[in-house]
């Protein structure tokens, strides 16, 4: 059961998307200047807001496998239940962060890793050859979970280098690798405390064993 002030809490987060967006799903929907050519009834505008910022969800699922993320995500794979983040800044998203990604050698793949370092974030090289550098705006650097693995199997920012906020499209808050094995994700304390209300909210274990491809 959702206490009254998780839902408070959760429900201040999605305004907060709504505000984001800049009223996105009304100029998507081409609602805005319709509405103000007389072309959009009050009641159907209302609709729009309620299905979108009411109805509408925070998170989704996604799945991913391999051995970058173990042990945070199983070899096997495990499926996620990642939190929307429609605008990636050093505000939303914060090192330490489990973050899904867009592949920068393939955009219509996505990867998992970690959040090590953002804009202005002094990066020093193991590699004495390699001269220090510091991030520059709106750039950040990745890294795979297993410590175990090289750069190139690793496929993280010792292999390509910065990338910028701007690929970032979610946050890992929950990971199930099993129908017995799951949990919160480990993330920054600040980001779990923020995901906390989305969590209790839009956590549904029986949907993510029912959709897990194991």
């Amino acid at each position: 059961m959702v206490s009254l002030s998780t839902w408070c809490r959760y429900l201040v987060h999605k305004i907060e998307v709504f505000k984001m967006r800049d009223f996105v799903i009304i100029v998507k929907l081409d609602v805005k200047q319709s509405y103000k050519k007389g072309q959009i009834s009050d009641r159907e505008l209302q609709d729009a807001v309620w299905k979108n910022v009411f109805q509408g969800k925070l998170t989704y699922l996604h799945w991913s496998k391999g051995e970058a993320m173990a042990p945070t995500i199983g070899e096997q794979g495990g499926t996620l239940l990642v939190r929307k983040i429609p605008s990636a800044d050093p505000g939303r998203v914060f090192v330490g962060d489990v973050i899904v990604m867009k592949d920068p050698d393939d955009s219509d793949n996505y990867l998992v890793r970690r959040l090590a370092a953002t804009e202005g974030y002094e990066m020093v090289s193991k590699d004495e050859k390699d001269e220090p550098f510091v991030l520059e705006k709106d750039q950040c650097w990745v890294l795979a979970d297993n410590e175990k693995l090289k750069p190139k199997e690793a496929k993280d920012s010792r292999l390509f280098g910065p990338v910028p906020m701007t690929g970032i499209v979610g946050r890992v808050i929950y990971c199930l690798r099993t129908a017995v094995d799951h949990g919160p994700v480990q993330n920054s304390h600040y980001s779990m405390r923020k995901d906390s209300p989305v969590l209790e909210v839009e956590l549904d274990v029986d949907d993510m064993v029912k959709n897990h491809k194991s």
